[in-house]
């Protein structure tokens, strides 16, 4: 039998691992009586950890939300993740967390082991984050707007979009999409009863909550492919669609989501969706990719692209 501290660590992985536990299933896995499983219950309490406990026939143990967060138990690969997760977040484009992810990342370092810490310190010597230039946000403003997405609570906000007008809006927030430098905040809008993305940098001022709202599903199905969508294609003027003649993990590697949306058609074959601002951006993206193509739509993308070929060829002929 593990002697108690071991066998303290391990009930409380196994705490860490799931919601709850009944105590038969604790004695089982930990191969102790419930008594034993009572008792190291206590012990656990007595060092700090809010373990909550519940009696009856649906009766079990749960880890609690306690006032100060209890030491983790991590797998290796789970504390690397960790390290560099808090080195790129002292780096990146949150505000307010910079000093926080240091010194977390500090408390991390002094309690890994020998064999992890060196492992740890060579890939933090080996990675040189360059820095993200772009809008930065503020992680106060992405954690309530994710605590609103989570409890499906209504929020009302100031935002001010590309132009520069301010207004106010009233929003069923369902989620928060991370793409490159910039996040998005993705809900369904009050007043224009439609789906609305906003970039977080561009919410202004105090975000209030309000009731709860029963969430709706997300058009497609996939959050991070809508605001794709949204951001690359709805914003423009010219919009497209393109079927390229090469697979789709092949254009995922040289398309980046927020420049268009691609979807498979076959193994072959994708679908590129995309937007701009004139006719001559859309025909220079899409001819800078390299790959056959057909144009689905506008016809006069089309009727553009034959005058710009017309043009080359007559280039190439006096050269």
């Amino acid at each position: 039998m593990l002697d108690t501290s071991a066998r303290l660590l391990r009930l409380l992985a196994l705490l860490q691992t799931r919601r709850f536990w009944s105590g038969a299933d604790l004695a089982e896995r930990m191969q102790v009586t419930a008594r034993t499983v009572r008792r190291d219950m206590d012990r656990l309490r007595s060092l700090g950890y809010p373990v909550r406990s519940s009696t009856g026939l649906a009766g079990g143990y749960r880890l609690g939300a306690g006032a100060t967060l209890p030491p983790l138990l991590l797998e290796d690969d789970e504390a690397l993740a960790v390290s560099l997760g808090l080195r790129m977040a002292a780096t990146g484009t949150v505000t307010g967390m910079e000093e926080a992810a240091v010194r977390a990342l500090v408390k991390l370092e002094q309690v890994l082991p020998v064999r992890l810490r060196k492992r740890v310190r060579a890939l933090h010597a080996a990675v040189a984050p360059l820095g993200i230039a772009g809008p930065r946000v503020h992680a106060g403003v992405l954690t309530r707007l994710a605590g609103a997405c989570r409890g499906e609570e209504r929020l009302t906000f100031r935002y001010q979009d590309h132009d520069g007008r301010a207004s106010e809006r009233r929003l069923e927030p369902h989620g928060v999409v991370c793409a490159g430098a910039r996040w998005y905040l993705v809900g369904w809008d009050l007043d224009r009863d439609d789906w609305r993305t906003f970039r977080v940098d561009r919410i202004a001022g105090r975000i209030v909550a309000g009731q709860r709202f029963a969430p709706r599903a997300i058009p497609g199905g996939d959050l991070a492919a809508y605001v794709s969508r949204t951001v690359s294609t709805g914003a423009y003027p010219v919009q497209a669609r393109i079927v390229l003649h090469a697979p789709l993990a092949r254009m995922v590697e040289s398309v980046p989501p927020l420049a268009a949306s691609l979807s498979r058609i076959d193994d072959a074959h994708c679908l590129l969706e995309s937007g701009a601002q004139s006719l001559e951006m859309l025909a220079g993206h899409i001819a800078a990719l390299g790959v056959e193509f057909e144009v689905r739509e506008p016809p006069e993308l089309v009727a553009y692209m034959q005058a710009m070929a017309e043009r080359l060829a007559r280039a190439v002929a006096r050269g």
